[in-house]
C-alpha cells in the first residue's frame, strides 16, 4: 500500500457523499459541494477543483476567488448558518486558494496529517493501565459525558452542542460508535469510529485524552479497539486527519501521512 496508492482511493471514496452523512442539504457550485448541517454549521469540500466541462482544466486563481465568493454568498444568504469551514487539502492544485480564503474573512486552523492504512495494522492487543477500561457508549448521559470531556481537552468551554450533534447521529443508526476510556469513575479518553458506507474505509475521528492520562497508552488501547470493530464491519481500510500528539502514535501503528488537510473557518 504506497502513499500515491492510498491518496487516490482517498480522493475517489472519502471526497464526496462519503464525508458528509449527516447533511441536511447539499447544493453543488461548479466543483464545490456547500454543505449544511443541523446546528447552522456550513461545510465547503470538493473532489478537487478542475473546472467543468473540461474535468483536466485547473481553475486559475480569479475563478478560484469566484468559487470562494460564490461559496460564502450562499451560507451569508441563510441568517441561520453562524460559521462555515472550507477543508483544503494539501495535494489538491488551488491556485490562490489561501489569499481568497483570508481575503474573505476566512482563518486558517492548525494544519493536520491525512493518515491512511490498514485496520488490521492497528488491531493490535495494547495492555490498559490498572483500572482503566474501555466501552462503546450510547446512552445521553454518557455522550454528554464524552463530550464534556473533549471540549475540556480542546480548551473550550463545555456546551450541549457536540453533544446534540453527536445524539442526532446515534439516531441516524449509520454505523457511527462511540467509544471511551473510564478510570476512577470519569471518562479520561475518547474517540469515534465512522465506517464509511460503499467504501473499504472507517474513519477514527475525535481522539482526545486528558492531559493527566496521556502517555500511559490508553489512545493507542481506543484506536486498537475501534480498528477492531472496523474490521468486524468489513471495513479494510482505516482513516484519520491527525493532529501532531496522535499522528507519531498512528505512524508506530502502521498507518501513513499521504497529504495534509487544513480547515479554514469563517464566522459571521
Amino acid at each position: 500500500m504506497d502513499p500515491a496508492t492510498l491518496l487516490a482511493a482517498y480522493d475517489d471514496q472519502l471526497r464526496t457523499d462519503a464525508e458528509t452523512p449527516s447533511a441536511i442539504a447539499v447544493r453543488r457550485l461548479g466543483p464545490l459541494r456547500l454543505v449544511t448541517f443541523e446546528g447552522g454549521r456550513g461545510f465547503v469540500t470538493y473532489r478537487d477543483l478542475a473546472g467543468a466541462p473540461d474535468a483536466s482544466a485547473v481553475l486559475d486563481e480569479a475563478a478560484v476567488r469566484a468559487l470562494v465568493a460564490g461559496a460564502l454568498d450562499h451560507f451569508r444568504a441563510d441568517p441561520g448558518i453562524t460559521r462555515v469551514e472550507w477543508k483544503s487539502r494539501g495535494h489538491d492544485v488551488a491556485p490562490g486558494l489561501h489569499d481568497s480564503l483570508v481575503a474573505a474573512g476566512f482563518e486558517p486552523d492548525e494544519t493536520e496529517s491525512i493518515m491512511i492504512g490498514p485496520a488490521e495494522s492497528l488491531a493490535v492487543d495494547v495492555p490498559l493501565p490498572d483500572g482503566v477500561t474501555l466501552r462503546q457508549v450510547t446512552s445521553e448521559p454518557d455522550v454528554r459525558a464524552m463530550s464534556a470531556m473533549e471540549d475540556e481537552v480542546f480548551g473550550e468551554p463545555v456546551s450541549d452542542e457536540y453533544a446534540d450533534a453527536l445524539l442526532r447521529r446515534l439516531a441516524l443508526d449509520d454505523g457511527m460508535e462511540l467509544w471511551v476510556a473510564e478510570a476512577e469513575g470519569l471518562i479520561v479518553s475518547a474517540g469515534r469510529l465512522e465506517p464509511v458506507a460503499g467504501t473499504a474505509f472507517a474513519g477514527i475521528w475525535g481522539g482526545a485524552t486528558l492531559e493527566r492520562w496521556r502517555g500511559r497508552g490508553i489512545y493507542r488501547a481506543l484506536t486498537a479497539a475501534r480498528a477492531r470493530s472496523a474490521l468486524a464491519a468489513g471495513k479494510t481500510l482505516l482513516h484519520s486527519d491527525s493532529t501532531e500528539f496522535s499522528r507519531p502514535i498512528l505512524e508506530r501503528a502502521g498507518l501513513i501521512r499521504v497529504s495534509t488537510t487544513t480547515p479554514y473557518r469563517w464566522r459571521r
